[in-house]
């Protein structure tokens, strides 16, 4: 219980809420990516079921910046075999944010505290 009321208390302090941990997964460090940052443009692996505005909300809050939109994606599993025996690799939804003019993320540094 006490945790609910400190969750609430931050989130009205504008503190960080504990859900947008849960949303953002992690950083997706690929060459179109790091090309895309020269567009303003940063690249995460979410949670399968985050929304846009989730999104969003998150990345403003973890990294104090502007987001000006928000693209996603959910690229399917492949079948794969090993040994003979078939498998299938996990879902991964992946989230294009488009940073406003200025604005930018160091993904080495990781999430301010």
């Amino acid at each position: 219980m006490a945790k609910a009321i400190g969750a609430k208390a931050a989130k009205a302090e504008g503190g960080i809420d504990t859900r947008h941990y849960d949303v953002i997964v992690a950083p997706h460090i690929t060459e179109k990516a790091t090309l895309l940052s020269e567009h303003n443009a940063v690249v995460f692996r979410v949670s399968p079921d985050a929304t846009k505005p989730q999104i969003k909300a998150a990345v403003e809050a973890l990294f104090a910046v502007k987001v000006t939109g928000v693209n996603t994606l959910t690229t399917k599993g492949k079948t794969k075999r090993w040994k003979g025996r078939p498998y299938t690799r996990s879902d991964v939804k992946k989230a294009i944010v488009t940073l406003a003019e200025g604005q930018m993320i160091d993904i080495t540094e990781g999430v301010r505290g």
